[in-house]
Parts: structure tokens; C-alpha cells; sequence
């Protein structure tokens, strides 16, 4: 009986090593979707509150409708900084789309034990200008 003393300690540290990183990966990559979550929310209501910065000076005459690209930057930027996160803004070339990008770093609460201090996501959300000429036909 004296040879087997000892094994079964060796077992369970082995064992209970590898059940504390199985609980880790699951809090942490729950924790990970809900940042996920957060993100793609964050930037589409970023790109929301820039879809509102129209140019007023073709819309209201009745000409073409298009977004102020500083307009939109600016009331997205606003946004995201109410919000506490960083991202970018970006207005396509015709002026009709506004696309919000943002990065979240959060902090990992078992994955530590093996070095992973942090885990990063990203968002992303277009807002599209809808007009008479691009609306479908109801």
C-alpha cells in the first residue's frame, strides 16, 4: 500500500488544473459575447446618430438628399464618446452611408490564470441614408 501514496494528489492537481480553465473559458467567453453584444450596439447606434446629420442645404430646397460628412462625424463621435468608447467614423464617397467601427478591450476574470489578462472586440454597423430614389417601390 506504500506505493500507491501520492498519486491520487498528482490526479487531482492535473484534474482541478484543467476543470479551473474549462470554467474559465466559459465565464470569460460569456463574458466576451455580451462584450460582442455591446460593441455591434455601441456602433449602430453611433452610425444611427450620424445618419441624422443631413445636409440642409440641398435636402430642404428639395434637391438631392445627402449626409454633411462633418455632421455625421460629429454626432457619431458624440455618441461614442457618451458612450465611452472609441471608434471611428467613416462617411462613403456618395455621401448616402456612414459606417461606425469601435473596439472594446474588457478584462477576463479566470482566464488570467494562464496569462490571459484582457480580451478584445470589435463592432461594427453601416447606416444607410434612405431617399425617394433608393427607397423600394411599395
Amino acid at each position: 500500500m506504500t506505493e500507491d501514496r501520492g498519486r491520487v494528489s498528482v490526479f487531482l492537481a492535473i484534474a482541478l488544473a484543467g476543470v479551473l480553465i474549462l470554467i474559465g473559458m466559459v465565464a470569460d467567453g460569456g463574458a466576451r459575447l455580451r462584450a460582442m453584444q455591446r460593441a455591434d450596439n455601441v456602433a449602430a447606434e453611433a452610425a444611427r446618430a450620424a445618419g441624422q446629420g443631413i445636409d440642409g442645404t440641398t435636402a430642404i430646397p428639395g434637391l438631392d438628399k445627402r449626409l454633411d460628412p462633418e455632421l455625421a462625424v460629429q454626432a457619431a463621435q458624440r455618441y461614442l464618446a457618451e458612450a465611452d468608447v472609441p471608434g471611428t467614423v467613416t462617411v462613403n464617397d456618395d455621401l448616402t452611408q456612414v459606417v461606425v467601427e469601435v473596439r472594446l478591450t474588457r478584462p477576463t476574470a479566470m482566464l488570467g490564470l494562464i496569462g490571459i489578462d484582457t480580451i478584445q472586440v470589435t463592432g461594427r454597423a453601416t447606416a444607410v441614408l434612405v431617399t425617394d430614389e433608393n427607397q423600394p417601390n411599395q
